[in-house]
């Protein structure tokens, strides 16, 4: 009989291997792992070790997985699964809502509810810590996939462009209808309604182009027949409206952020009607988690609440 050494993987090092296949590069995966390049790739390098094979090559600056470093990701991935699957039994046995629960999510729709939804769950549960990282939604969708958070608050955008349907549970929260956004005194803010062609021959603020919704406002432009004229990009709504009151742009905002309009905006309707579906997600394999059920179901009541 042959003898063999069956390798020995560690858990930390396959997330490692995860975060740098869907980042591309060492610098980035550090960034989302909360380590340092160098400690990453101490990390590959060891994991490479344990499994007695080549898993990256560089080119250039970027580092490519080799057949065998996709192989074992698509191992790696099943692994978290069955963890998380595991986890979730482990706290239903233990029937105690206890223990971090990390939410990533992106600011319109978390300044709106997450403030209700925490305070209700830290009454009601003391030994549960909620802790909110603000991310776009499409990095929210990326934080679910590399177990950088366990609840995601997201948007149809980012579940098309992330095409990770097959690994995230989604429930519907909400539906975000868009508005047009000018200053007060703009002759247009008189309108009863506004298409994305009526804005042709304006300055436009819109969210910087690596957002989702960002991109998703220039489409629109496009569609319309247009490249839109911009003076600010911007990586939040505050700034947006700022530029719009000023008079300075206009710009088509999530319809959430009427809710806490500042002077100097008037907000008209967008017309055709454009919506986006807000959900609150999780990974498949959490989906008895206690933790995550309780938060589901109190961020859903909430949003019914405040927005229904």
């Amino acid at each position: 009989m042959t003898n063999f050494e069956v390798p020995t993987l560690d858990v930390g090092r396959l997330r490692a291997l995860l975060e740098l296949e869907r980042c591309g590069t060492m610098a980035a995966a550090a960034e989302a792992l909360f380590l340092t390049p160098s400690a990453v790739s101490q990390q590959i390098a060891q994991l490479e070790d344990e499994a007695g094979v080549k898993l990256t090559e560089r080119i250039g600056r970027r580092v490519r997985l080799t057949a065998a470093g996709h192989a074992l990701v698509r191992y790696a991935e099943r692994v978290m699964t069955v963890l998380d699957e595991a986890r979730s039994e482990l706290a239903e046995l233990r029937r105690v809502i206890a223990g971090e629960l990390r939410v990533a999510a992106f600011q319109s729709i978390a300044a709106v509810v997450l403030p209700d939804t925490v305070k209700e769950l830290r009454d009601a549960y003391p030994r549960l810590e909620i802790k909110i990282e603000e991310l776009e939604p499409i990095d929210g969708v990326a934080a679910l996939r590399s177990w950088r958070a366990d609840i995601g608050l997201i948007d149809d955008l980012s579940l098309v462009a992330g095409d990770n349907r097959e690994k995230i549970e989604v429930v519907p929260l909400a539906e975000d209808v868009l508005y047009v956004a000018v200053a007060t005194d703009h002759p247009l803010s008189k309108r009863s309604s506004l298409s994305v062609a009526d804005l042709r021959h304006e300055t436009w603020a819109i969210e910087s182009t690596w957002s989702t919704f960002g991109a998703s406002i220039i489409d629109l432009c496009h569609r319309a027949g247009y490249e839109p004229r911009t003076n600010a990009k911007c990586r939040g709504a505050e700034m947006i409206e700022a530029m719009v009151a000023s008079g300075c742009s206009v710009s088509i905002i999530p319809g959430l952020r009427v809710l806490r309009s500042p002077a100097g905006v008037t907000w008209v309707k967008l017309t055709p009607e454009v919506r986006r579906k807000i959900y609150v997600a999780y990974r498949r394999g959490e989906r008895n988690h206690p933790a995550v059920n309780v938060f589901v179901d109190e961020i859903v009541r909430t949003a019914s609440r405040l927005l229904g």
